[in-house]
């Protein structure tokens, strides 16, 4: 669980200093539905619940690194 909450912090401080366009937007979203996801996965009654809930967290954090991409303007 520690690795998804070091994960969200890169990805906060990375929306903070975001353009405020649509893909700022975008990753608040996804910032708030890991916040409320980890804190699921704390409270994870059963293993299935966890995997579900892991495997969510996986998606969101795939997510998150496609749009912490530097663009074809940052010299990729």
């Amino acid at each position: 669980m520690r690795g998804y909450r070091e994960l969200g912090s890169r990805a906060l401080a990375m929306f903070a200093s975001g353009d405020g366009g649509a893909v700022s937007t975008v990753i608040e979203n996804l910032l708030l539905r890991k916040q409320k996801l980890v804190e699921q996965l704390e409270k994870a009654p059963s293993v299935e619940d966890r995997d579900r809930i892991e495997h969510q967290l996986e998606q969101i954090n795939t997510a998150l690194d496609f749009l912490d991409r530097p663009g074809p303007r940052e010299g990729r």
